[in-house]
């Protein structure tokens, strides 16, 4: 029973110690929205967006695209 108590515990460290992917999103650097990748406003975006972290986004004062609804 302490083998097994040892090996979850073990196991939910490390899960808890692995990074976690952040998430990228378009962001207009002329309008301040970001959108999803797969976005239909984010793939016609060419002059004005770069693919950065969502919380850079938001750092930098972006607004949630209201068709793709990142949020």
């Amino acid at each position: 029973m302490k083998k097994i108590i040892s090996l979850l515990f073990i196991g939910i460290m490390l899960s808890l110690s692995l990074p976690v992917q952040a998430e990228l999103v378009m962001y207009n650097t002329k309008t301040g929205k970001y959108h999803s990748l797969t976005c239909p406003w984010a793939k016609k975006c060419t002059v004005n967006c770069i693919k950065i972290e969502k919380s850079e986004a938001i750092k930098k004062g972006g607004q949630p695209c209201k068709v793709c609804g990142v949020k």
